[in-house]
């Protein structure tokens, strides 16, 4: 039976800062149901706050504790093991990181910079990992869906370029990493044999919960593109045309 569910916003329930048609009255749904959910992005271009602030304004009527985000993952972890970050990462990101010890930094974060991935931004960010520096990564799609309709390049495609010079390869930090995964599950209070992943990219959303141990749903919304149901191991659980019918098949599911 199914007791949480994760949620992908870009692509999944919003396009930009557009709501997709139906994916409030989803989500309600799904609260009506019973059944918890969290939302898990690669976002890295908002801080938490403001994440959670935009799908409110959206309609989607959550807490704070319901939005999981790779810089709060990140945030901890530095925090835990004692490091200072360089950040490379959006202007709007940086308060997720505040207050992260002083003095050099000593760990490299990476996020979805957008006009700020400069050749400069990234050969600093380079020199850093030829040291002893742990190397971060907010996300490593390789594009998402933007506001105005077409692709663009995610945070992946640099990540790779600093991993192909350095020769260091990253720490995920969100999907599809395992424990962003299952930490987001173990929130709910189920295990992962109990909840499911619902996702518009088959690589990077769907695929690894399913071996993380989810279920996973992928839906034909956002990034989508004809034959992705069938491009990676291990394939969805199922395909849904968009949200609302994929928490029509959770309910039905739990029923």
């Amino acid at each position: 039976m199914i007791k949480g569910v994760l949620l992908d916003v870009g692509g999944v329930v919003a396009i930009g800062s557009d709501p997709i048609a139906g994916a409030a009255q989803a989500v309600a749904n799904l609260r009506a149901h019973g059944i918890a959910f969290r939302f898990v992005t690669n976002i890295s271009r908002q801080a938490h706050q403001s994440v959670v602030a935009s799908l409110n304004r959206m309609g989607f009527a959550i807490q704070r504790s319901e939005v999981f985000t790779p810089a709060i993952a990140a945030s901890a972890w530095l925090k835990e093991h004692g490091h200072v970050p360089h950040l490379l990462v959006h202007p709007a990101l940086k308060e997720d990181f505040a207050g992260l010890g002083q003095g050099a930094p000593d760990a490299l974060v990476v996020g979805d910079a957008g006009q700020d991935f400069t050749y400069e931004a990234l050969n600093a960010a380079f020199r850093l990992l030829m040291g002893d520096t742990p190397f971060l990564a907010l996300a490593q799609n390789r594009y998402f869906r933007d506001s105005d309709g077409a692709l663009s390049l995610d945070a992946g495609a640099f990540v790779a370029a600093l991993e192909y010079a350095s020769g260091k390869t990253a720490m995920a930090m969100g999907k599809p990493a395992a424990a962003f995964f299952r930490t987001a599950v173990a929130s709910m209070a189920c295990q992962p044999h109990e909840a499911v992943m619902v996702g518009d990219d088959a690589e990077f959303d769907v695929a690894p919960a399913i071996a993380a141990g989810l279920a996973g749903i992928l839906v034909r919304t956002g990034k989508y593109a004809p034959g992705s149901e069938t491009a990676h191991s291990p394939r969805p659980s199922h395909v849904a045309a968009d949200i609302g019918e994929a928490v029509d098949w959770i309910i039905a599911q739990k029923g």
